[in-house]
């Protein structure tokens, strides 16, 4: 998967987690756990989501780089093309 797959993906598991969200308009390095007033229950879906359909293991760990678009997007295809 390369880095435009998975921030295409990431903002289809933003949209299923957080209906009406508007991810056209978040700043690539953005927090967007803050700007969609995601709660703890709705990050913790984002990963399921994104582990589940990309098949990577994400360890609680790395979760502070899946809080942007940017940073979720290259730790997606970095991870995806050592898997």
């Amino acid at each position: 998967m390369n880095r435009d797959e998975a921030l295409e993906l990431i903002k289809q598991i933003l949209t299923d987690v957080v209906p009406g969200a508007d991810v056209s308009v978040l700043s690539p390095d953005e927090d967007f756990r803050i700007a969609l007033e995601m709660d703890s229950l709705d990050f913790l879906n984002f990963v399921e989501g994104l582990s589940g359909r990309t098949g990577l293991p994400l360890p609680e760990k790395d979760y502070p780089s899946l809080t942007t678009l940017n940073g979720c997007a290259d730790y997606v295809a970095s991870r995806a093309s050592t898997a």
